[in-house]
């Protein structure tokens, strides 16, 4: 019998075990040895608790040329995301680390103490040329950590100071805590946010993205961004069949009266190892649902759980595809969505560069 496999949700988290990562040599195998669980009589396991590495990191602007995404550039305080969505497309990238894209993704965390510092160095570079920079894009830059932390409010006050344009998108509530700032950017078309929703039934939510900021909250700080001229967007992602397509228009109804101006949805994407951490949860949390899930899923990608290129990856091909499309271009007319106004890359003034020569004058 593998006793590695779990048979109940580990609470709090939003996956259960840790499978290894795909760079790994060798794939530890926990074995029931007939005594029984360690934690039959006490009812249930500890919780897990997260601990946090600080790491000084080389580079922090990171450059793609993804046709998917409306950035080419990104920057992203922290690796891992205690939120715990288990659907989450960066878990693969703790391989990486030598760690299991499982529970260490979401209890293993790592702060990138020189975020702003380096990101002022960059920005300082000659030849830079400006372009909307995604402020926490892989891992939620607003996660729990940032509160004691404040990586992500550094690099935004340096991205104030310098008039560089930002593009926020954050599942997190305590993205007002920096009201501020992006109002201030806003007036000068320098700053947008999306809030990132996946599903309004909180009981769901608590098990999808344990750590996130519940669906209620998510819809105030759309209010409150907006309240305050902040140009905001929803994006309802990730849309999974049959576990939250169903409220498709609902989300883009209940953010629309919330304040939101623009929307758009993208599907459930599985790379690498987050086919494994997401079967696992289907099963622990939705086994009547599972094959229905997945069965659907893989006919968006040709039979298989992901398809991940360049113009498919994101919404997926055939008939429930199809459907998901017509159902959200018909809902985003009727709600009268529009499009967020262009950031503005003309305003941006290089930081000075700081040295012991320029000490002198």
């Amino acid at each position: 019998m593998d006793a590695s496999k779990p048979t109940r949700p580990m609470k709090g988290r939003g996956s259960s075990s840790r499978p290894a990562g795909r760079f790994e040599v060798t794939t530890p195998v926990a074995e029931d040895d007939g005594w029984g669980s360690v934690y039959a009589d006490a009812g249930e396991a500890p919780r897990l608790r997260t601990t946090v590495s600080e790491e000084t990191a080389r580079s922090v602007i990171s450059r793609n040329q993804s046709p998917d995404v409306g950035f080419s550039q990104s920057v992203n305080p922290y690796r891992g995301c205690e939120h715990g969505c288990v659907y989450c497309f960066a878990r693969p990238s703790h391989a990486y680390l030598g760690l299991s894209p499982g529970l260490d993704f979401e209890s293993r965390l790592f702060a990138k103490v020189n975020t702003a510092a380096k990101l002022r160095e960059e920005l300082a570079k000659p030849g830079y040329v400006p372009s909307p920079i995604a402020l926490g894009i892989n891992t939620d830059g607003w996660q729990p950590l940032e509160r004691e932390r404040g990586i992500s409010r550094a690099a935004l006050e340096v991205l104030a100071e310098t008039k560089h344009p930002v593009h926020i998108v954050t599942k997190s509530a305590l993205v007002v805590r920096d009201i501020d700032l992006l109002a201030a950017m806003a007036r000068e078309d320098l700053a947008q946010v999306h809030l990132s929703v996946t599903t309004l039934d909180n009981q769901l939510s608590a098990k999808l993205e344990p750590r996130a900021a519940a669906p209620h909250s998510r819809l105030k700080t759309i209010r409150a961004l907006r309240e305050a001229g902040v140009p905001v967007g929803v994006l309802v992602a990730p849309v999974i069949p049959a576990v939250t397509d169903a409220e498709l228009e609902r989300i883009l109804e209940a953010c629309r009266d919330a304040g939101a101006q623009s929307a758009a949805y993208v599907l459930l994407r599985l790379p690498h190892e987050l086919k494994e951490v997401w079967r696992e949860w289907l099963e622990l949390h939705l086994p009547e649902r599972a094959a229905h899930s997945l069965s659907l899923l893989q006919q968006m990608h040709g039979g298989r759980d992901y398809d991940s290129r360049f113009g498919h990856r994101m919404r997926g091909a055939g008939p429930f595809a199809d459907l998901l499309r017509q159902r959200f271009r018909i809902a985003h007319a009727r709600l009268g969505f529009g499009e967020l106004p262009q950031l503005d890359t003309t305003r941006f003034v290089p930081p000075a560069r700081r040295g012991p020569q320029l000490a002198l004058f």
